[in-house]
């Protein structure tokens, strides 16, 4: 067995480090700072470097979503949502506050809604986006980042038990109706508020997601679609004549109870029973001797005309078009 000298042991480590070092020049970068690997998406360990869970908002989390699956060919990078960015990832000299990126999604964000929303449609602009620019919210200026969040995995807006917050949010109004007595079981979470509308936009009346009111209705309650032999017209007209969707203090979410709601279009002058009135009205008779006091008691116009919605009555007589129950 050979005995190396003193020299070439001293000599040898340095060697062997020198040898690591140009086998492995791919790890390092040229002025001898290891490079860094990209942690979550290609391309993010130029962003990474900095950003980490440490941060006020964590972005590794985009891993946990769509936009961090690596396995899919249309995942973006960082660089495709926030832009190159060349003065925010390498602070010019002279300034003391690092400039935001090129396309900055935050509240106090100085870059137009428009631009930050075109992010967003570059990749997603069809399907259920087609109608995006006509719709209500792109006209008053809420950005997809108003409602969406995406350095997340839960994101409020795409949960049915978070969404109605997010939503509530701007519609106040709406979440004081869906606390009546009468509502749509939104807070029992049977249904949310993308049920009936696309936030998006689209071709219909308060961006329904059907091109009318009653065909959105009629997604749920088919029962009332018909077709029947004699329609009642509001039905078939718009939902909304006779009820509020989101809640009110009336059963079966009636704007107002009968016979009340029903007045409105049909003059009470020209019921048989007289006007209605809780106290009835003297003089007036329908010929059997009776007031009008009758016809307010219990479910008033209801207790005789029960098929509100439509009837299949073949009787071909005077009252059989109204609706009444045989």
């Amino acid at each position: 067995m050979r005995v190396v000298s003193g020299s070439i042991r001293r000599w040898l480590p340095a060697a062997l480090l020198g040898l690591v070092l140009l086998g492995g020049t791919s790890a390092w970068s040229a002025d001898g700072a290891q490079a860094r690997k990209d942690l979550i998406i290609t391309g993010d360990a130029v962003c990474t470097r900095c950003h980490d869970e440490t941060e006020a908002f964590p972005v590794l989390a985009i891993g946990k979503t769509r936009h961090g699956t690596v396995a899919d060919g249309r995942t973006p990078t960082c660089t495709s949502c926030h832009g190159d960015s060349p003065t925010h990832i390498n602070k010019p000299e002279g300034v003391s506050v690092r400039p935001s990126p090129d396309i900055h999604f935050a509240k106090d964000s100085k870059t137009a809604i428009a631009d930050r929303d075109q992010v967003c449609l570059n990749c997603h602009q069809g399907d259920k986006l087609t109608h995006w620019q006509t719709g209500m919210h792109a006209a008053r200026d809420v950005s997809c980042t108003s409602c969406h969040q995406m350095h997340t995995q839960h994101d409020k807006v795409r949960d049915k038990r978070t969404q109605p917050e997010v939503c509530f949010a701007c519609h106040k109004e709406q979440r004081a109706l869906i606390n009546r007595p009468s509502h749509h079981p939104i807070k029992e979470g049977k249904i949310v508020c993308s049920d009936c509308h696309n936030s998006h936009g689209s071709t219909g009346d308060k961006m329904l997601v059907r091109d009318t009111v009653v065909e959105t209705c009629y997604t749920c309650h088919m029962e009332k679609r018909g077709p029947f032999v004699r329609s009642h017209q509001p039905v078939t007209e718009d939902c909304t004549i006779c009820h509020n969707p989101h809640g009110t203090v009336n059963d079966n979410l009636l704007k107002q109870r009968p016979p009340f709601l029903c007045q409105q279009c049909h003059e009470p002058t020209g019921h048989r029973g007289g006007a209605p009135s809780f106290t009835g009205t003297p003089g007036e008779s329908s010929g059997t001797g009776t007031s009008g006091l009758g016809i307010t008691q219990g479910r008033a116009c209801l207790n005789c005309h029960t098929n509100i919605h439509g009837t299949n009555n073949p009787f071909n007589d005077t009252t059989a078009g109204r609706a009444l129950r045989r």
